[in-house]
This record gives C-alpha cells, sequence and structure tokens, in this order.
C-alpha cells in the first residue's frame, strides 16, 4: 500500500496544500523532460499538490529554463487546475512603479498559468520600499485574481508582525506563512521564541533547504548551487553527515528520509518543500511519512538534536 502525501490548510485561507512540496530552484533545467514528467506524474499521484516555481535568471546572468520547463511538464501531464497550487517567487529587488506585476505576469507567460495559488516574497534586501506599499500591491493583485494567498522568504519576526499589522490596519489579506530555512542543522529560527510568538497566531511556515543543498543527504560535494549559510555553520554540518548517516542505518531509513521527518514533526509546519530530479527520490522522500508513524515525533527530535549546528549561531529573530 503506497502511502498519500497529507494535506493541510494554509493558513486561513481556503488553499489545502500537501505536507510536501516540490520546488524547481535549478532542477528541471537538469533532468530528461521524459523522466521530469513521470516524476511529477507519480508525485501528484501520490497526493503532492503544492510546486515551487520561481524565475530564477537575473539580467546578464546565463539564462534559466527551470520554471518554463516546469509549465510544460504540467501541460504534459494535464491536470486539472484545481488538482495543483503554483507557488510563485517575486523578488523585493525588482519591485518598481508597477509594484510586483511585471514579474508575476512574466512568471505566469513562462508557465502558461493565468494565476499563482501562492507567492513568497524574496529576501528583504532592500530597505527603500515601505512595507505598506508591499501590502497594498499584494492586496490588488488579490482583488484582480492573479494570487490567491502571499508569504514570505525568510524574512525576520519583526518585519512579519509589522506587515501583518498594515494589513489588519487596512482590512486586507496579509502572510500567511515564512518559508525558512529549517533542517536537523538550522532550527534556531523557526524553534525560537519570536517565530513560536508568530505560530501561536495561526501563522505558518514552510520547511525549506531541509536537506542543505543534499549535503546532509550525503552528497558532500553539490556540484548545483546552494543557499545561502547563515550563521557559517556549513562546515559543521559537513563533519556531522557520516554521523547522521550511522544513525539513518540504525533506523532503518535513509539521511535524506529521516532529514526530512524531522521537518515533520514541527507543529507549524504546513509543508516541507523539497528538490527532486528523480522518481525514486520521489518515492523516498514521500517515506518520511512512514519513518515518522514508526518512530513517533519526539523521538525522532530526539535523536536530532546533536546535529543542531546553527544554536547561538543566528538571531532566533530571523535576519
Amino acid at each position: 500500500m503506497h502511502t498519500t502525501v497529507p494535506h493541510r490548510r494554509i493558513g486561513s485561507t481556503d488553499l489545502e496544500a500537501s505536507a510536501l512540496s516540490l520546488g524547481s530552484w535549478h532542477t528541471y533545467d537538469r533532468v530528461d523532460f521524459a523522466d521530469a514528467v513521470a516524476m511529477v506524474r507519480h508525485a501528484l499521484d501520490r497526493g503532492v499538490n503544492l510546486f515551487d516555481v520561481g524565475v530564477y535568471g537575473l539580467p546578464g546572468a546565463p539564462p534559466t529554463f527551470t520554471d518554463v520547463i516546469w509549465g510544460a511538464i504540467m501541460r504534459a501531464i494535464g491536470p486539472p487546475r484545481e488538482d495543483f497550487l503554483l507557488s510563485a517567487k517575486l523578488w523585493i529587488e525588482g519591485f518598481g512603479q508597477r509594484g510586483f506585476r511585471p514579474q508575476l505576469e512574466n512568471t505566469l507567460l513562462r508557465t502558461g498559468l493565468d494565476h499563482a495559488d501562492l507567492v513568497i516574497l524574496g529576501d528583504l534586501r532592500r530597505d527603500d520600499v515601505p512595507l505598506d506599499d508591499l501590502v497594498g500591491d499584494l492586496a490588488g493583485l488579490a482583488r484582480d485574481g492573479l494570487i490567491r494567498a502571499w508569504g514570505v522568504n525568510n524574512w525576520s519576526a519583526p518585519n512579519i508582525h509589522a506587515l501583518r499589522a498594515i494589513a489588519d490596519r487596512d482590512g486586507v489579506p496579509g502572510p500567511q506563512l515564512a518559508q525558512l530555512k529549517y533542517s536537523v542543522a538550522r532550527r534556531s529560527i523557526p524553534d525560537g521564541a519570536p517565530f513560536a510568538e508568530l505560530f501561536r497566531t495561526g501563522f505558518q511556515m514552510e520547511a525549506s533547504d531541509v536537506l542543505e543543498g543534499g549535503i546532509l543527504a550525503g552528497n558532500t560535494t553539490p556540484e548545483r548551487a546552494v543557499g545561502r549559510d547563515p550563521g557559517g555553520i556549513r562546515e559543521t554540518i559537513l563533519a556531522a553527515v557520516p554521523v547522521l548517516a550511522d544513525l539513518a542505518e540504525k533506523l532503518d531509513t535513509t539521511p535524506a528520509q529521516l532529514c526530512i521527518a524531522f521537518t515533520l514533526t514541527h507543529p507549524a509546519n504546513v509543508s516541507t518543500l523539497v528538490g527532486a530530479s528523480r522518481l525514486e527520490q520521489v518515492e523516498q522522500n514521500i517515506g518520511a511519512f512512514d519513518l515518522l508513524a514508526r518512530v513517533g515525533s519526539d523521538e525522532l527530535r530526539a535523536l536530532a538534536e546533536p546535529f543542531w549546528a546553527d544554536r547561538d549561531a543566528v538571531s532566533p529573530e530571523g535576519p
């Protein structure tokens, strides 16, 4: 009997998202198209319905087409639009006179869709854009039917509080979740007191970078791009990989399943975002739900405690 990925409601919206989501970052342009179609079809069949898709090519950089290819994959499979959710990235760096609309329109053009179910604002790297403008612009996109909900990526707890206060004041939808780095190694922000306060109010998390670019799964020299290293702890993480592999063997599982299962123990985690380039990886990732059921949440968290590498290395408020 095959495990079906459970679905969870995103915040106060009517969106039901799979507890495991698939990302597109530098993924589909590295995979044979027919294999990618088979992989995504299998994920859909097993209950995965949330797909994180972004436009990652910057002006002057070599173009990337992972989002375009993902759109072609979905057309090849042909699922009804209501059967899957598009989570798109919007970048503060590109916020201009027309707000986020040009970015979103470009994403929809490249993916072949007419709306995004969820948009995630990228890291807050500008201090010249008033938060009121961001909230107001997103409210306009929602009114026009171009988005259904929104969240943020690696924002600090105080800035998220500020966004929510503006939205409450103006009577418009606020952020529903934050994509946060969360793994057996990086826990200080999602497990810290500032975000715990947010989570108590119904705010949620989407766990991301859960395998540290594949390093925690055993690929200690990844060839693809790897996310930032807050706190400068990557060498510590690399040193712990053999010990993590030994623990996984004792639990009759894989390091990847162990790491994904750990993220599923967080009560505010609505979905764990993973990248996969092979059908076998999708199958293994889904197997994390079986591991969680077999070992239990409390035991998994206790076993993962020695791998917490960013304790006292980053502020629990976030960047």
